[in-house]
């Protein structure tokens, strides 16, 4: 065959193709004819078709599209790409951080270089033997209560007037009065003799914090304790409708609550709200304690190695930039620490509310273990107090907030009481052991509340944008901002008093 006829031949093919009844169609740039080539002509309509493949007139802009980062994309895209990106960034960044640390201070862990002194360990070893001795004197205290109400209804089976009735609540009332005042001089000697060893004593600011958590601990409990008892007391010689009580109590009703194994088992528990009765798990799986135990001790050696080699080297270059009043140098200061004290506090978070307290939960058979409910996701202030640190919310909603309520006060005075009770329980927490009772952790608590009423609208919204605003007020606001400037006042106050400021002053 000539040239012109191949030629001809393939024009005449591509004409066949392209008109007619039955129009190819282009997809993905092959042709696709009506009727597939067969008998003796299958080899040359083979060879059409590989030939019309590599053509340029392949429709690929044929609908409409957005682009995948356009709110007008009808699919929306993963962004898991990026958040490994992300995750290696923050990984690079660290490491960076690791080698400079490093190659500019060497390895600053050293076991022996500790302020360890024997007065210290002795009077801190006896404040935790002698604190919960204050919950058994309130046992004492309830005991007497318990007798008397005992002795009241035991008068109250027959039949008394009216005037003998009154008696006997102005009885009760009186009772309850000499029990509250008890109580609280029990509760208050807990704390008060606690700060004052630990403040004028106690020299290391580590095993003070230890004597004043406990101490505080013990406080809180001693208070549900007298504030529960007070109200089941009041169930039993006045029932109604108004004072009765959650099923749950039923099993042990007052006054049989009131034993040594009952108080005992309160005072181990991992909560500080009193129950008579709490809901409890069958058996105790000690593989989950061993291993929840084994995050504790490992998270506190990852914790004391990071406060020895990257936080002290930052507090300590610090201090010359405070004492000048360097701001811009301050702020540096305070955002290189951020880094190292947040990992810190989320290690802190992790090894007490997930490990600590629920190994101790596994032993004591104690089945509501919700410490902490997801507070990485609040979208306000408010939403992250409480569902951070469930505990200590519970008890101040419970024993200070509702009854304020119940009284008459407004939602809000009654928060601004609960938040100038933390914010006196955070100032002794960390002003007492540190020596510096200066005031910056009840400011840091106080100003929650304009902080609160600011993020509160973004708790609202339905919008996702609005949530995500709230929940970076509150990052910033607590992790990039607070904490590491109290941490830097504080220990700079140390410094002031004890170390090289003071060295340098005189």
């Amino acid at each position: 065959m000539s040239a012109s006829e191949t030629v001809s031949s393939s024009a005449s093919a591509v004409s066949t193709s392209s008109g007619g009844s039955t129009p190819s169609k282009l997809v993905n740039g092959a042709t696709r004819n009506g009727s597939a080539g067969h008998g003796n002509g299958s080899t040359g309509a083979a060879k059409g078709n590989r030939r019309s493949k590599y053509r340029h007139v392949a429709a690929y802009h044929s609908q409409l599209r957005h682009s995948s980062l356009s709110r007008e994309t009808s699919v929306v895209p993963s962004f898991l790409g990026f958040r490994n990106l992300m995750v290696i960034v923050l990984v690079a960044m660290n490491l960076r951080l690791i080698i400079e640390n490093f190659m500019k201070y060497g390895v600053l862990i050293c076991i022996k270089c500790h302020d360890y002194r024997k007065q210290d360990v002795v009077l801190g070893s006896i404040l935790f033997a002698l604190v919960p001795c204050h919950l058994f004197l309130a046992y004492i205290i309830e005991l007497a209560a318990a007798r008397q109400s005992k002795q009241t209804v035991g008068r109250q089976k027959k039949d008394l007037s009216a005037e003998e009735r009154e008696r006997e609540q102005q009885a009760f009332r009186s009772t309850w009065r000499y029990t509250a005042f008890f109580h609280t001089v029990n509760a208050t000697l807990c704390l008060a003799v606690t700060s004052f060893v630990v403040y004028f004593y106690i020299n290391h600011p580590g095993i003070g914090t230890l004597c004043e958590l406990h101490a505080i601990i013990v406080w809180l409990k001693n208070c549900s304790y007298a504030f529960t008892n007070r109200d089941l007391r009041q169930a039993m010689l006045n029932p109604s409708a108004e004072s009765a009580l959650p099923e749950i109590y039923s099993t042990c009703p007052y006054p049989r609550n009131i034993t040594l194994g009952n108080l005992t088992y309160f005072w181990l528990a991992p909560t500080l709200v009193y129950q008579p009765v709490y809901p409890r798990s069958s058996h105790i799986r000690w593989s989950f304690v061993a291993k929840r135990l084994t995050e504790f001790f490992g998270l506190a050696v990852f914790i004391w190695l990071l406060s020895a080699q990257y936080a002290a080297p930052v507090l300590r270059n610090s201090i010359d930039k405070i004492a000048v009043m360097d701001i811009a140098s301050i702020l540096e200061r305070v955002m290189k620490l951020s880094t190292i004290s947040l990992i810190i506090w989320l290690a802190g978070f992790f090894a007490l509310f997930q490990s600590l307290l629920n190994a101790l939960a596994e032993v004591m058979r104690f089945g509501d273990r919700e410490f902490y409910t997801d507070w990485w996701n609040s979208p306000s202030l408010g939403a992250y107090w409480r569902s951070w640190n469930r505990p200590v919310y519970l008890f101040m909603k419970r024993h200070v907030f509702s009854p304020l309520v119940g009284r008459g006060w407004s939602p809000l005075a009654a928060s601004f009481m609960v938040f100038t009770l933390s914010a006196i329980l955070h100032e002794m927490l960390v002003g007492i052991p540190t020596h510096n009772l200066i005031g910056v952790a009840f400011a840091g608590m106080m100003f929650q509340l304009p902080l609160i009423a600011v993020t509160a609208p973004f708790e609202k919204v339905n919008d996702a944008l609005g949530k995500i605003v709230g929940n970076s007020i509150f990052w910033v606001s607590f992790c990039l901002v607070g904490q590491p400037l109290g941490a830097l006042l504080y220990f700079f106050a140390w410094q002031a008093k004890y170390g090289s400021v003071s060295k340098m002053r005189v």
